[in-house]
């Protein structure tokens, strides 16, 4: 949305967060949490004193508000789900002092950790050595030869593996070192203020919903696991089938076709809209069709839907899948392939929450909340004490955004408004080269432009002319930026290239700032390196009437 719709980013599938909730009132001193050499911290750059205040519920005629007396409350803040975002936000809340749980039915790290963002780095990693390796032609360029290079399936399958229980690990001792209780257990609401996990229960002034996402199987494809599966298991490496169709050819499709290339299988992308990659900006999608698809053993169909996937059997019986026409939904063809990945979105993980009994109604799974990530009754009205981020609230699928969120979510429970901005928010897709990007496409800002009377400017650069990427004679790939052409707003940011998922961020942090596209323009950059591609196009924005 780093690894769910695209990046694959994460959501948090079995695992539960409890939303981080708080109150608008001024910010409240609170004992700092006490250290295993009983140290004071300095919590939010003022010393805390050691008393915490507590402040129960303002009582009103809600249903689900519960009253309860001043020092009732077992936590300051409980978190439903350890995933990358309930990480984040459980961070953030101690250092601001505030006693906190989190609570965790799967596995600590939820799916970025265990079944997205890391694994599939792992994968990317190793594979992408490999397509390296076997490129006779580019490594004779550099005045390098080597010959009959060979890969273990279950080495790279273990890399991954053990990446994932590496990061699993930073993530619990750094929570424990910080003085967060890890509690065991499926989360479920009782009212705004009390959680049951397990045959316990805890209460909290706030609870913040931070339990991500699954991956979204549409109906009439079976999963074995085996023969069709999702990135769950497409991450466990247990084959490596000889033509693997893929069904979406978005974030997670592309990554995939990455890793499956590379390793020596064919690909045929299944796509339902007119062009693959639809949701890529319409130049950096004709880019990566050039350099991802077409020099590789990939092709396409699109316009059709897959509406029946039959597994098969290992070396024994294919897969068939029945494509139908996407407007007339006819049949139209029937695939028989190897084997075969749905890799069509993600849907939140809400189900058994409890939400009806603090009158939640959630839009397709997913949990309303409004800029602040303060949950919504059915009525569109603040739950009080409730929050929730990352995939749960469907606003932004990735990993960092959901951890951004529980940050502006605690700020704001401390009386400190803040408002994350979505547009300033980056992701990146891991394919070789990389595709990353922030705000607008080319075609959604001028399409706002013509809305709201504006002029749009683009300017591009190569990296064919970067002194870096030609030492590492790897030169394909493009930056663009978009603005505003009388204000100079940055709308958005696509680079396509080496390490584009590093150079990105820059103009992420520049529209998180408020910067106009000529603030950059002076911007320093070293010399040489892959970062002079933006610092290129930075230097086209004109300044002078």
């Amino acid at each position: 949305r780093e690894w769910v719709f695209f990046p694959i980013a994460t959501a948090f599938d079995r695992g539960r967060m409890s939303t981080m909730s708080c109150t608008m009132a001024a910010p409240m001193a609170r004992a700092a949490p006490v250290s295993r050499a009983g140290f004071r911290k300095n919590v939010c750059g003022q010393r805390v004193v050691a008393r915490r205040s507590r402040v129960a519920p303002k009582a009103n005629d809600r249903a689900m508000t519960v009253k309860v007396s001043a020092h009732d409350y077992d936590y300051d803040l409980v978190i439903i789900g350890a995933g990358v975002g309930g990480h984040g936000a459980a961070l953030h809340a101690v250092e601001c002092g505030l006693k906190t749980a989190i609570i965790e039915g799967g596995v600590i790290g939820g799916t970025c950790v265990n079944r997205g963002c890391v694994p599939s780095k792992a994968l990317l990693a190793a594979s992408g050595r490999v397509r390296e390796m076997r490129d006779a032609d580019h490594l004779k360029m550099l005045g390098i030869e080597v010959n009959d290079v060979q890969f273990q399936r279950e080495g790279i399958a273990a890399h991954a593996e053990n990446l994932a229980t590496t990061i699993r690990g930073n993530l619990t001792n750094s929570m424990k070192a910080m003085g967060v209780d890890i509690l065991l257990g499926n989360a479920t609401f009782r009212d705004n203020h009390t959680v049951s996990y397990g045959n316990k229960k805890c209460t909290a002034q706030n609870i913040i919903i931070a339990t991500g996402s699954v991956p979204f199987v549409p109906p009439g494809i079976e999963i074995d696991g085996k023969t069709v599966f999702t990135s769950d298991d497409a991450l466990k490496l247990e084959t490596i089938p000889d033509w693997v169709a893929i069904i979406g050819s978005g974030y997670i499709g592309l990554e995939f076709s990455d890793v499956y290339t590379a390793l020596g299988s064919d690909v045929t992308f299944i796509e339902a809209m007119p062009k693959i990659m639809p949701g890529f900006d319409g130049e950096i999608a004709k880019q990566a069709e050039r350099i991802l698809i077409n020099p590789r053993n990939i092709d396409y169909v699109t316009n059709v839907l897959a509406t029946k996937v039959t597994p098969g059997i290992i070396g024994e019986k294919p897969v068939t899948i029945e494509l139908s026409d996407f407007k007339t939904r006819e049949v139209v063809d029937v695939m028989e392939v190897d084997a075969c990945l749905v890799a069509t979105g993600r849907a939140p993980f809400t189900d058994g929450l409890g939400l009806e009994s603090i009158d939640v109604e959630t839009q397709r799974g997913f949990v309303p909340v409004n800029e602040r990530m303060q949950a919504l009754d059915k009525d569109g009205e603040v739950i009080e004490g409730v929050w929730c981020i990352g995939d749960a609230n469907g606003k932004m699928m990735l990993a960092h955004a959901a951890s951004a969120q529980g940050i502006a979510a605690i700020e704001c429970m401390q009386g400190r408004d803040k408002v994350l901005n979505h547009n300033s928010v980056p992701a990146a897709c891991f394919t070789h080269p990389e595709v990353s990007f922030v705000g607008m496409t080319e075609e959604q800002a001028r399409a706002k432009g013509e809305e709201e009377g504006f002029e749009v400017t683009v300017k591009k650069t190569s990296f064919k002319a970067n002194s870096k990427a030609l030492a590492e004679k790897e030169a394909d790939g493009m930056a663009k930026l978009i603005y505003r052409s009388d204000t100079q707003e940055i709308l958005g940011m696509w680079i396509m290239g080496l390490h584009a998922a590093d150079l990105i961020h820059e103009a992420s942090n520049a529209v998180n700032q408020g910067m106009k596209a000529s603030d950059l323009k002076f911007a320093v950059h070293a010399h040489p390196t892959l970062a002079e591609v933006v610092d290129e196009v930075f230097k086209q924005v004109e300044t002078y009437a």
